[in-house]
């Protein structure tokens, strides 16, 4: 059995290729360390190894990196890749020169070595490399002997950890194209070298493919698996995934056939209060939320969600094209950003600012909820020719928007967000689509991803003054790892 683990150790000597410095390469908190590791496993081993897998979907502070801004491992940085990147948020409410590296982002005046990208790339790869040490006790008949897991408990670690991977390399497929792909715990220096290539983003979205089946056909068909651990992957999740999946790659008929196979469970719906989706009190206790990390304050290792501390900074704030992107007395925007109180809502979790600047806030980070499938299902009706069924959804969230109090209390008049008519038209339908995901999904981190999909970011950032080129429809591979792999790592074109 020794054996077997000596080679952990190696992950650790060769994990360097996934990051763009000495700093980035400490053992993060909550990961499983070779001290850890015994000879003789334990259950606590395998369950460890698994939650530990989710922890780089977290926006806590400080997980991979000690306060290293200039290297963007402070925290999860997709509000910056996205929503900065897409100009609905603006690095500040007072525009300063504080973390110059996030303003080059929203201007696209960046380069490979930016900050932003070695974030991104060194979270999902960690989130990677954990996976894979997880898989191989997982998968390893003698250590699931000897630890004495039940078949049940090892299916649903199993099938967490796949969805997992095929979340984080969702991630980087879409970020970077063609990226490093590894499956498997590493053995060798040399087997490092071999991966230490990009794949083909074919290869990559097979793989994603491949995961999502195999943790579909491992999860329970129930909401919560373990109800004092809601937290946890559900099939609900998987499908969703692999609709969005589906989505990406334009396969129409696909996303239907999984949102409708997601809408056979029975488990998820709109909330009939819009706010529900995001307020503290109401987590885990919603109908529409299908995925989300659970944030929670006065853990140890520490388990908050730091970008409330940034909130507080100053940091985080509405560009005015977003605010005016909202129809009038559309209740979603306060819900979103309360500018009188420069109170980013949506991301505190409440109404009232608590929490704001609170480094070690409970407030969970959203990452799939049923609006959002909602609005693939109209999307996907809507190119394959059902335009009533894709105007009824739009009016749907709308109604959903429309009818919910209001967060300061004040009444709705009548006539806002009225339905969208009838239409044939294919292009008009997909333009309220498009200004519909924005505002019902205002900073949770879609908007960029969905501007390249639909190829229209060129047009709309440069219409907004942003200096975005054909190329910037992928970022630059971390200019340190190409570096630190010698070359074998190859930089997208035009950077």
């Amino acid at each position: 059995m020794k054996k077997i683990y000596n080679s952990i150790i190696l992950v650790f000597l060769i994990a360097t290729f996934v990051s763009c410095n000495d700093e980035l390469t400490k053992d993060p908190i909550g990961l499983l360390t070779i001290d850890q590791v015994d000879t003789t496993p334990t259950i606590n081993t395998l369950e460890s190894s698994a939650r530990s897998s989710y922890q780089l979907l977290a926006s806590t502070l400080n997980l991979i990196g000690d306060w290293r801004w200039d290297d963007g491992a402070v925290l999860r940085n997709d509000f910056i890749l996205q929503d900065i990147a897409a100009n609905d948020m603006n690095k500040k409410w007072n525009p300063d020169g504080d973390q110059a590296w996030m303003d080059e982002i929203g201007k696209f005046n960046f380069t490979s070595s930016n900050g932003a990208f070695n974030g991104i790339w060194a979270y999902d790869y960690e989130g990677i490399n954990r996976i894979n040490l997880a898989l191989s006790y997982l998968t390893n008949p003698e250590v699931t002997e000897v630890v004495g897991i039940t078949d049940d408990r090892k299916n649903q670690l199993l099938g967490e950890v796949y969805f997992l991977r095929a979340f984080y390399y969702f991630d980087l497929v879409n970020n970077f194209g063609d990226v490093p792909l590894l499956t498997k715990r590493l053995e060798s220096f040399e087997e490092a070298n071999s991966v230490a290539v990009r794949a083909p983003a074919s290869e990559v979205w097979a793989q994603i493919n491949s995961d999502l089946s195999e943790a579909k056909s491992l999860l329970p068909n129930v909401k919560y698996a373990n109800a004092s651990e809601k937290w946890r992957v559900s099939k609900g999740a998987v499908i969703a995934l692999e609709a969005k999946v589906a989505l990406y790659n334009e396969d129409w008929g696909s996303v239907l056939n999984s949102i409708s196979e997601l809408d056979a469970l029975g488990l998820y719906s709109l909330n009939a209060n819009y706010f529900d989706n995001f307020d503290v009190s109401k987590e885990f206790g919603d109908d529409e939320v299908i995925f989300a990390f659970d944030h929670r304050s006065g853990e140890n290792p520490r388990n908050g969600n730091g970008l409330c501390a940034l909130i507080g900074w100053g940091f985080v704030a509405p560009s005015q094209n977003f605010i005016s992107a909202f129809e009038p007395n559309d209740p979603r925007l306060l819900y979103t950003v309360d500018v009188a109180n420069q109170n980013v809502s949506k991301l505190l979790g409440n109404t009232v600012g608590n929490d704001k600047g609170n480094d070690d806030a409970p407030s969970n980070k959203i990452y799939i909820r049923y609006a959002d499938v909602l609005l693939w299902k109209a999307e996907a009706l809507n190119e394959n020719g059902d335009y009533a069924g894709a105007i009824a959804i739009i009016n749907q969230i709308r109604l959903r928007a429309r009818t919910s109090p209001t967060a300061d209390g004040s009444v709705v008049p009548a006539g806002t967000l009225p339905n969208r008519g009838n239409s044939t038209n294919t292009e008009e339908i997909k333009g309220w689509l498009m200004s519909e995901r924005r505002v019902e999904l205002g900073f949770e981190s879609h908007r960029f991803n969905d501007l390249k999909r639909w190829g229209t970011a060129k047009t709309v950032l440069t219409g907004l003054g942003r200096n975005f080129q054909d190329h910037n429809y992928l970022y630059p591979i971390p200019q340190g790892d190409i570096d630190k792999s010698g070359g074998t790592i190859t930089q997208n074109p035009g950077y």
